[in-house]
């Protein structure tokens, strides 16, 4: 491990729609895919909902990794791509984390070592293991958090540019209503929020 982390940020060399997400998953796990056989792994952030089939765009691909190993397996598995941060213990975020270059685009896996009973949030807790979908990409099948973890995400967040196409899209194409009730409960969003955005899905009262 470095003495120093160097935390670097790029910017992609093409905006990261579905077209070139799905290329730089692909080209991911041509090289982790060996590595990974051992390792619990979830992509999730805003890369997840795209797979999902949400309209947006990200700047980064995001892995959670469920133990630091998982992580040494991914920087082993990309260490011929550049690495932005190599494998780093960031204390005050209570994660395990590395970025590496593929291509263009920002690759990051980390651990989110925060302890919590709930199983309805995205990146922490059992909820990312437990609520998760494989998606095929090209010929590998990519563990992807629930959708309906992602919204409550975006929803505490406050992103309105986020949360609404993932909204539409679950107008669209349905949702568990129960598990995002859940997942919204778990984030404490207030009633009155949760009532729209139901109503908004097709969900029905909370």
């Amino acid at each position: 491990m470095a003495d120093v982390p160097t935390f670097v940020k790029i910017k992609p060399t093409e905006p990261l729609g579905q077209p070139c997400l799905r290329e730089t998953l692909e080209k991911v796990l041509e090289h982790t895919a060996s590595h990974f056989e051992q390792v619990n792994y979830c992509l999730v952030g805003t890369a997840a909902a795209m797979l999902h089939g949400v309209p947006l765009s990200a700047g980064d691909v995001d892995f959670l990794m469920k133990e630091r190993t998982h992580v040494d397996a991914f920087a082993v598995a990309l260490s011929s791509f550049p690495a932005l941060t190599p494998p780093t213990l960031l204390e005050e975020a209570k994660q395990y984390y590395a970025a590496y270059n593929v291509n263009g685009i920002q690759v990051e896996a980390s651990t989110v070592e925060v302890t919590t009973d709930s199983v309805y949030i995205e990146t922490y807790g059992d909820g990312p293991w437990k609520y998760q979908t494989l998606i095929a990409v090209g010929p590998y099948r990519v563990p992807t958090v629930a959708l309906e973890l992602r919204l409550a995400t975006e929803l505490l967040r406050n992103r309105p540019d986020r949360y609404e196409p993932m909204i539409t899209w679950m107008k669209q194409n349905g949702c568990d209503a129960d598990l995002l009730v859940h997942a919204m409960n778990a984030r404490r969003l207030s009633p009155e929020i949760q009532h729209s955005i139901l109503a908004q899905v097709g969900g029905g009262a909370v």
